[in-house]
């Protein structure tokens, strides 16, 4: 039962974030004894998912009044993991970008080293400028193998990267190591961000590997400390179960769907 206590909070979890996200800041959501009776679970397993979400921010309690969409104090992403490595997935608010440049130049520098490229390689090098809510959010610099990308310029440079990439070369298989460092914004920075030189920040980078191993993307992205929040949800490993010996069915034992109770 222990073992299936994770799934099931996380399927209310996601409930209920579809509610947040449906909600305009200072709406009510239902009630905890609503919401179990609709979803089928218990108040404590309800509680428990619920307070995942208080506690990162996105709902609010008020004592004898109920649940409420949170304010926004910083737009927030959660570290979780999807088919490629661990993404990072806005929880809140409305991220549009915008394309600050594109170019196609030699391989060198850091960019080049971490794409494993040699000097005369030649990299599509995009610069990106992400808002939320209207407001500069973050300073994103990609970089991409050009022989993996030949039409990219022509492309539209919005458009999702790694369904380009599953376009032209078949391959779904990506991974991804992502780190985050506290920095301090450069003269460049501060001015597309719209903050004072030297203003604390968030470094992220992100090496992007497909099946093969082989370097497909470098992401350095410099986001306003005072705008984002990154949340990490953890989980125990899950243990192993020995496959149970298969009974032989009888004509009074039927195989049939199996059931979960709350």
């Amino acid at each position: 039962m222990a073992g299936a206590a994770a799934p099931k909070r996380e399927r209310v979890r996601q409930h209920i974030l579809s509610l947040v996200r449906g909600r305009a800041a200072g709406e009510a959501i239902p009630s905890e004894r609503e919401l179990s009776a609709r979803l089928g679970v218990s108040r404590p397993t309800l509680r428990a998912a619920a307070d995942e979400l208080v506690a990162s921010g996105l709902l609010r309690r008020e004592h004898g009044r109920g649940m409420f969409v949170a304010a926004p104090a910083k737009t927030m992403r959660e570290l979780v993991p999807n088919g490629r490595g661990l993404a990072m997935p806005l929880t809140r608010g409305t991220v549009s970008g915008q394309v600050l440049g594109c170019s196609v130049g030699r391989a060198e520098g850091p960019p080049g080293r971490r794409l494993g490229a040699a000097p005369q390689d030649l990299l599509v090098h995009v610069t990106r400028l992400w808002r939320a809510e209207g407001r500069p959010l973050s300073l994103e610099h990609l970089y991409i193998p050009r022989e993996l990308v030949p039409d990219l310029p022509a492309h539209t440079p919005q458009a999702g990267l790694h369904a380009h990439l599953e376009d032209s070369h078949r391959s779904e298989g990506y991974e991804a190591v992502q780190s985050t460092e506290p920095v301090l914004v450069d003269e460049t920075e501060a001015a597309v961000l719209e903050v004072p030189v030297l203003s604390p920040a968030l470094l992220i980078e992100r090496v992007t590997t497909d099946e093969q191993g082989r370097p497909v993307e470098y992401v350095r992205s410099v986001y306003r400390g005072d705008r984002y929040r990154v949340v990490s949800r953890l989980s125990p490993p899950r243990p192993r179960r020995a496959p149970a010996d298969p009974v032989p069915p009888t004509p009074h034992a039927m195989a049939g769907p199996e059931s979960v109770v709350s």
